[in-house]
């Protein structure tokens, strides 16, 4: 994590003696007596810094150094301030110096100071108190404090809010409210810091303060908001953008806090005489006898609507264009949560949000401006009776697959599905039809996303797009390097005759297999489960087996896949679970060459075939054809041995009368048959060349699955105790070529004679091999007709007498 220079001076900090430190630290105190305080302090306080926090205790300095430090918080050099305040947040006060947070004059300190303030606090009063001196700045006259003092002040209470929001009471509320009210409505119009008419024979006495500006250079006719621009701004123009800043998070925490005793000023100082009405605002006059939160509601509509009409304005500068973005996305934010306080909002909000959306939708490089917008379409769309199918066509569509590689965008609709999920799955009856286009970003850019998709999936799982989805998860590597192929082929030139190119590259501008990589790329369910030339696909890709990324994604989808089956078992019926073991049964043979992702994915199938089985045991008589196709294939043994043991155990366990009715003698003699074979086959030859020799597991299931077999139907003992007692007679004393470890070929012997021991009786064979269930699962303990319960309960009221 760190380097070695790093780890050897965080290593000196730690060991430090008590001695030198003392020293170190009077050493310091006497720089920091002096007139100028220059490199060496600040080295100083920088090691100071690195000493504290190197360790896990916490240090108590000197008084004398406390009280120097602390006065370095009104510093005029920033670098001291942030010096002082971090190195004092890493000490404990001292005993009778604790700030005292009712006596702090907000008016003379910095955000550093305050900041420290705020991290000392031991109790919600100390906020309370720090709180209301902050509020009696803001209630006083702009003259009767510094001008720098009310520009963090809204910025501290901001802190304050989110971390206790308790600490407010409701007059707090109403004054914030009132004075946010004032800056965000009735600023200055004319810019600030000396701006002049530019006139060459200006004077002091004719130079007039010009008016503020649109981003596209025409004067403003309208009141001050955070896009208007000028020369310099006023100290309340700047407490209109401080205020803009945190409004939304003032409108969604306001609620939380304590209820103290209200006072309602019927005074309104919001209501000057030399106010700007606005043209938006000229429907709305009722406003000024409304309640502080309400007025504030309203005025914050009025606001968001002005900006959303300054946002159409053609901006000079690309900076000033981002800056509208960024506007737009806060604004239709805010209008959102004042609908949501007040739901008649909704109607006079709408028609803007609406025509917004018809001039931004066209327009990709504005797609995270339209997010708010489908937020706002999600919360209020019912009540408008507004048809938004355009709007999650687009959100669920265009911008999956156009925008997949903006990993800005990603989060932000990974995040607004995460936070709707519930709502959304309610209203938006297209959005698990889009899967295949939202499963692009986790193909793109896996171990950024994973987490998202961990809480996403469950809801993409229904019985409609169950056997598509789980297709879709197994071909996300492929589905990652059709993605790279997507945007190299954009951005790359065709190939000349004879140079040098990716061969998938190739294959991917190619129309004989276009077809393959466009169903890969499709944005919608419903097309189609999967492609018969899969295979095909596999080798076009090949080359792409080892690119980073589509590692990476190859990588996520075991995880992913346990969440598809944990899911699946609880909105799928028989019938489609048995389809699902044919998907895993047929997909085991056509999975992308990456040799741990095949491993991966058997030993997943492996897992959930077990489960399956094991919760509904009449599916092996839904797919038994192709369980025993799969089960009599030798090379199953070789090149799966994972899921070709767990296929052979569950034909063992679950085909049997008692498990379905169905199941016939015929059948299991079919079933012992396919599997007699095989062990027949593997265990009197030599492994395929260049296959190992077959797991020892595998060939206990197989001598297992038969005896389990023979025991439901007893003609055939003989055949299986034939082959056991000659598995040991021609292993005795010898090596064989299907078993090259010495231990592994004991092993499968002693498993061989205790199954012909067993066999031997018959009876006793079938309760020891398949025990009924209340064997397996004993409910000794709820069953009243055994003395068991009726001990444990002597037993409790013993012990309960003995404890009183």
């Amino acid at each position: 994590m760190y380097s070695h220079s790093s780890e050897s001076l965080i290593q000196q900090a730690r060991e430090i003696q008590e001695p030198e430190l003392q020293k170190f630290y009077s050493r310091l105190v006497k720089l920091l007596q002096g007139k100028e305080l220059g490199h060496e302090t600040v080295d100083s306080l920088q090691r100071l810094y690195l000493i504290l926090s190197a360790t896990k205790y916490t240090r108590m300095l000197p008084s004398d150094l406390q009280k120097r430090l602390r006065s370095l918080l009104l510093s005029q050099s920033e670098q001291l301030q942030v010096l002082s305040a971090a190195v004092l947040r890493e000490t404990l006060p001292l005993s009778g110096q604790e700030p005292n947070y009712n006596q702090e004059n907000p008016a003379q300190l910095n955000s550093h100071a305050t900041a420290l303030l705020i991290s000392q606090a031991v109790t919600r009063t100390d906020l309370s108190f720090f709180c209301a001196q902050l509020l009696r700045c803001l209630e006083g006259r702009p003259s009767e404090s510094p001008a720098h003092s009310l520009l963090y002040i809204l910025p501290v209470l901001n802190t304050i809010l989110t971390h206790n929001p308790k600490c407010l009471t409701e007059d707090h509320v109403t004054l914030v409210s009132k004075k946010l009210v004032d800056w965000l409505r009735y600023a200055s119009i004319v810019q600030g810091g000396g701006a002049s008419s530019g006139r060459f024979f200006t004077g002091p006495r004719s130079r007039q303060p010009l008016p503020i500006a649109e981003l596209d250079g025409t004067v403003s006719g309208d009141f001050f908001t955070v896009l208007c621009v000028g020369q310099g701004f006023t100290e309340d123009q700047w407490m209109n953008v401080y205020s803009f800043s945190m409004l939304r998070h003032w409108l969604l925490t306001y609620h939380s806090v304590s209820n103290g005793n209200t006072t309602v000023d019927a005074d309104d100082r919001s209501e000057v005489d030399g106010s700007v009405v606005s043209m938006v605002s000229a429907t709305s006059s009722s406003s000024r006898v409304l309640p502080p939160k309400e007025r504030l509601r309203e005025k914050a509509f009025q606001y968001c609507q002005r900006l959303i009409e300054q946002s159409n304005r053609k901006a000079h500068k690309k900076t000033d264009t981002e800056l509208q973005k960024a506007c737009l996305v806060e604004a239709v934010y805010i209008l959102d949560c004042v609908c949501v306080e007040d739901a008649s909002l909704v109607y006079r909000t709408f028609p803007s949000i609406k025509a917004l959306f018809g001039r931004l939708s066209s327009d990709l490089l504005y797609a995270r401006v339209l997010l708010p917008i489908a937020q706002f379409c999600l919360n209020h769309g019912e009540l408008a009776a507004v048809d938004c199918d355009s709007m999650w066509k687009l959100v669920f569509g265009r911008f999956p697959a156009e925008l997949f590689s903006d990993p800005f965008l990603a989060h932000e609709l990974l995040r607004f599905l995460r936070l709707n999920l519930e709502n959304i799955q309610l209203r938006v009856s297209q959005y698990t039809h889009f899967f295949p286009n939202l499963l692009k970003f986790l193909a793109w850019d896996s171990p950024a996303v994973v987490d998202d998709f961990v809480d996403l999936l469950p809801s993409l799982v229904t019985p409609g797009t169950t056997v598509e989805l789980l297709h879709t998860l197994l071909d996300l590597p492929c589905l990652s390097a059709t993605l790279v192929l997507q945007l190299r082929s954009a951005c790359l030139p065709i190939s000349e005759p004879g140079s040098r190119s990716l061969a998938c590259l190739d294959a991917f501008r190619h129309s004989s297999s276009r077809g393959l990589f466009l169903f890969l790329l499709r944005g919608e369910a419903g097309s189609g489960d999967t492609i018969e030339r899969l295979d095909d696909l596999h080798k076009l890709l090949a080359e792409a087996a080892d690119w980073p990324r589509v590692i990476h994604c190859a990588q996520t989808v075991p995880v992913l896949l346990h969440i598809f089956f944990n899911t699946v078992v609880m909105v799928a019926d028989e019938t489609l679970l048995a389809h699902l073991i044919l998907v895993m049964l047929e997909r085991s043979s056509l999975l992308f060459n990456i040799p741990t992702y095949i491993k991966e994915i058997h030993r997943v199938f492996s897992c959930h075939l077990l489960r399956l089985c094991k919760l509904h045991p009449s599916l092996i008589m839904y797919q038994s054809h192709e369980l025993l196709e799969f089960a009599g294939t030798t090379a199953n043994v070789y090149t799966k041995e994972e899921l070709y043991t767990h296929v052979v155990w569950v034909l063992g366990e679950y085909l049997s009368v008692s498990c379905d009715s169905r199941c016939s003698v015929r059948l299991i003699t079919s079933c012992f048959e396919a599997l007699e074979a095989v062990l027949f086959e593997i265990t009197s030859s030599a492994p395929p060349p260049g296959a190992t020799c077959p797991a020892p597991r595998a060939i206990n299931a197989l001598m297992s699955a038969l005896a389990k077999l023979a025991s439901r139907s007893h003609d055939l003992i003989p055949r299986v105790s034939l082959f056991l007692s000659k598995l040991r007679t021609l292993t005795r004393g010898r090596s064989v070529p299907w078993c090259s470890d010495e231990e592994d070929l004991v092993a499968i012997v002693t498993r061989g004679e205790e199954l012909w021991s067993l066999l031997k009786t018959p009876s006793i064979a079938q309760s020891v091999l398949t025990p009924p269930p209340h064997v397996i699962t004993p409910q000794s303990h709820r069953d009243n007709n055994v003395a068991m319960p009726l001990g444990l309960r002597t037993l409790s009221i013993l012990a309960q007498s003995q404890r009183h």
